[in-house]
Formats: C-alpha cells, sequence, structure tokens
C-alpha cells in the first residue's frame, strides 16, 4: 500500500514539472508584442486642426515618404475617399471611370514619389488581412507654395489569415515598399512645427534656381495614352475626371482625354 502510494507522488511530481517546464517554454516563446503594438508604436498617428490659415498640425506624428507613385489623393474637404490598395507587390488606384461617376468635378490627384505625408489614422483588421493607413500631404515637409492638404486613403491586403501570425518586421517592409519612414522629414524643407502653410528658408532659396532652369521640349499628340502623358509630362497638378473624359491640368499646359486616349492639347 505504502508503495503504490510512492509511485502515485512520484508520478504527481513529474507531471507538474513537466507542466512547469512547458509553461516556462511557452512563456519564452511568447512575442513581446503584438503586431498592432508594434505598427502603433512604428506608425504614430498626427493630429489635426483647423484656424484662421486652414488646416494646421497641432500634433505632428511620423512623417512617411512616398516610394511608388499611384496612391489618389482627393481634396481636403471631400468626405468621401476613394481607397487606393496595395497588393501582391502593386498599387491598384480607383479606376477613372468609378471616380468621375462617383465623384463629379472633384480635382483628385495622384500622389508622387518623393512626397512626404502623415499618417492621421490606422486600421488593422486582422480578420481581413488589411492594414489601411488614412493619410495627408505634409505640406511643410514637402514644401509647397500653395498648400492643398489633399488626403488619401492606402489599403496593403495581405493573404487571408497571414497577419494572425506574421512577424512585424515582415509586414513593415511590405508597407515601406510604398511608405517608407522618413529619416530626415526636414531636408523637404519644411520641419514638423507650426501649420500646414509654413515653409522651409532653403527650400525658398533654391526655388528660383530651379525656376532659372530651362525646361525640356515634349511632344504630346492625339492617341496617346494616359500613361504615355505622365511619361513624358509627369504626374498633373490637377486632374479632373468627367466620366470617360479625363482633363489632365499642368502649369502650362492642359490634355483632355476620352476613354483612356488623348483628344485635345492646350
Amino acid at each position: 500500500m505504502h508503495k503504490n502510494h510512492r509511485i502515485f507522488a512520484v508520478t504527481a511530481a513529474a507531471v507538474l514539472l513537466c507542466a512547469l517546464a512547458g509553461s516556462a517554454t511557452r512563456a519564452q516563446l511568447a512575442p513581446t508584442a503584438s503586431l498592432s503594438d508594434e505598427l502603433v508604436a512604428q506608425y504614430k498617428l498626427t493630429k489635426l486642426g483647423v484656424d484662421s490659415t486652414g488646416i494646421t498640425v497641432t500634433d505632428p506624428g511620423t512623417v512617411l515618404m512616398v516610394q511608388k507613385g499611384g496612391v489618389l489623393g482627393f481634396p481636403p474637404t471631400d468626405m468621401g475617399i476613394l481607397p487606393t490598395k496595395f497588393e501582391n507587390g502593386s498599387i491598384h488606384s480607383p479606376s477613372p471611370v468609378l471616380t468621375g461617376m462617383f465623384k463629379q468635378n472633384v480635382s483628385t490627384r495622384f500622389f508622387t514619389a518623393g512626397e512626404r505625408v502623415y499618417v492621421t489614422k490606422l486600421d488593422i483588421n486582422m480578420k481581413a488581412a488589411k492594414i489601411t493607413f488614412s493619410l495627408v500631404e505634409c505640406d511643410t515637409c514637402n514644401g509647397v507654395q500653395n498648400p492643398s492638404n489633399y488626403k488619401a486613403v492606402l489599403t496593403f491586403q495581405f493573404a487571408k489569415g497571414s497577419l494572425e501570425s506574421a512577424n512585424p518586421a515582415d509586414v513593415e517592409n511590405t508597407i515601406a515598399q510604398v511608405l517608407a519612414v522618413d529619416s530626415d522629414p526636414n531636408q523637404g524643407g519644411g520641419g514638423d512645427q507650426g501649420g500646414q502653410g509654413q515653409q522651409g528658408g532653403q527650400q525658398q532659396q533654391d526655388q528660383p534656381q530651379q525656376q532659372q532652369q530651362p525646361a525640356a521640349t515634349v511632344n504630346i499628340s492625339v492617341g496617346q495614352t494616359l500613361d504615355q502623358v505622365k511619361a513624358a509630362l509627369g504626374e498633373p497638378v490637377k486632374t479632373v475626371n468627367l466620366g470617360t473624359k479625363q482633363i489632365l491640368v499642368y502649369k502650362d499646359l492642359k490634355v483632355t482625354l476620352l476613354k483612356g486616349k488623348v483628344t485635345d492639347v492646350e
């Protein structure tokens, strides 16, 4: 009888030691922070306000630099923004036809590579495997003369179920293909202090020299595609979408396209 008690006690102790060892192992393997915590820490949100001069930055956050063109921006007064999606290494902009149908008379434009933006909202949907950034131009960082405060929504779509076990570093590397953390936001000419309408002194000094450079000759002809126009002229100052008709407004030029082909140049 006593022998059976001793066997039971030894067995119970062995089971307890295994359980404690398993708990310790799980504790060592447990992640120190969740993906959401990592992303929230990496991309600090910017808080905006409004005063007599327009939109101002009340609490500047992380400044990101756009790495790829194609993120469609909307005026600050537009409440309904059509999102741009990044999936499998490619940017999928809202269709010009859909934009024209739902956003008539709205002057949209694409953010260009090298522009700096703030993050005003970050939504992490683990179940849908997508991370959505709400963005606004960092006009002070970009050193623009006329602040426009264009905004955009960019969604990063991942494979179903992948975010639940994803390495935060891998997720951030994917995001950085389009939105890279800017290591020197002041280089653009503005910095993070004050309202969006301020400009950096160095940028103002550089502008006259840039204006003195002769403009290259480009040829735009009827029948060219939208991509050919942008390849020759770059991104327009303003884009007007009217259903199948699209008008690209440049500094000294206006290009009209119908169903994606140039029909008139003024």
